[in-house]
């Protein structure tokens, strides 16, 4: 399926925006300062009062001793996850910007975001534990799932993360987003899993072809420029998620909505990285394709009104369904395909070999109604 994508609205309100490579200048991080004043200002004297004093507020209760050791034992755990994990995240750094990986393993392989390489072959990749930067390739990127792998020159010493199982993520979960957000290597910040099985479109650009990611990880743990391709992790010091998207809210000039990011499951990172270093490209894509080359139709006002079918594959699903390049895509199984994107969301949700009633409008007017064996979306 082909065609363009525009910038999702998430709950009516927000966009999504790429987490993506960041630089950061000293203008980005001017409002935080370290210096004091050398000498400490004098406090004015106390105005005189005919007012009685006042009774004082009782002394607040002491803290039971029960949550005292409840919050150290959290933080000594958020120190272990961080001390466990932090090795195993790299900056990656292109002509264009950077972002943020992870070692896959101890050849060298490191797996990030398709939006994070962009169109580059060769990379700078530094530890978050410092050190000098290493040379790194590019092995495979899969652009329809945001995600790549390259590998490094020099594997000595990577130390690979640990990969958990998504499918057993809780809504509630404390988690840790690791990365390089604005290029502060090495940063950490702090939320929780906010809802699961996220289906999120992102923007194109001239780096990113407007990925469909299905089974999205919400979160709350802030995620900047600069975190894509970096770790979600879990109190178990597991990677759970790639983080990869922000909402950003275009009510507020599309500055970032706070709180709201997006990861990819690592359930499927591991499986394209395994695919990309066994045959050097994705051949299971796992997901459903119709078997068309697409774009939107708009109307006289430039509403979207239908997916219109611009090629259609010789004896693939369409072809064999009757459907014919000039034909309108209206829905999928009633759900309505104003889009491309909603295409690609609608097709997200179900799985190659499935069967698809499509709603189709013929050049002449005429509606009609075929069942279509879907195929699977070819990866490369």
């Amino acid at each position: 399926m082909g065609g363009s994508t525009s910038r999702i609205a998430l709950f009516a309100a927000a966009a999504i925006a790429l987490a993506g490579c960041g630089q950061t200048t000293r203008s980005q991080l001017s409002g935080v300062s370290t210096d004091a004043p050398s000498t400490p200002p004098r406090a004015s004297p106390p105005a005189p009062s005919s007012a009685p004093p006042r009774a004082s507020s009782p002394a607040p209760s002491p803290t039971p001793p029960s949550a005292r050791d409840g919050a150290a034992i959290l933080e000594r755990k958020y120190e272990e996850v961080i001390a466990g994990v932090l090795p195993s995240i790299v900056q990656i750094t292109t002509d264009n910007g950077l972002g943020s990986g992870i070692v896959f393993d101890g050849s060298g392989h490191i797996v990030t975001n398709a939006h994070v390489v962009g169109r580059a072959k060769r990379f700078q990749v530094t530890l978050a534990s410092g050190g000098a930067s290493r040379t790194a390739k590019l092995v495979k990127a899969f652009n329809l799932g945001d995600l790549a792998v390259i590998k490094v020159d020099d594997p000595a010493g990577l130390r690979p993360a640990v990969f958990g199982d998504s499918a057993r993520l809780r809504v509630g979960q404390i988690v840790l987003a690791m990365g390089n957000p604005l290029g502060l290597s090495g940063s950490v910040t702090n939320g929780i899993v906010s809802a699961l099985g996220r289906t999120i479109s992102e923007p194109t650009d001239s780096e990113s072809p407007g990925a469909t990611i299905t089974g999205a990880i919400q979160t709350s743990a802030a995620i900047n420029p600069g975190n894509s391709g970096g770790a979600l992790v879990n109190l178990s010091g597991q990677v759970i998620g790639i983080p990869t998207l922000t909402a950003v809210n275009p009510e507020l000039g599309g500055g970032q909505a706070p709180g709201i990011g997006f990861a990819i499951p690592s359930n499927t990172a591991t499986d394209i990285a395994r695919q990309i270093i066994k045959n050097g490209k994705v051949t299971n894509t796992h997901r459903a394709a119709l078997g068309v080359t697409v774009q939107t139709v708009v109307d006289s006002e430039g509403q979207p009104v239908g997916v219109g079918v611009a090629r259609v594959t010789p004896g693939g699903s369409a072809a064999q369904a009757g459907i014919r390049a000039g034909d309108l895509i209206a829905s999928i199984n009633d759900k309505p395909t104003p889009t491309t994107q909603a295409l690609s969301e609608v097709l997200s949700t179900l799985n190659p070999g499935d069967r698809a009633k499509v709603t189709i409008m013929r050049p002449d007017g005429s509606n009609s109604t075929v069942t279509v064996r879907l195929s699977e979306l070819p990866g490369g």
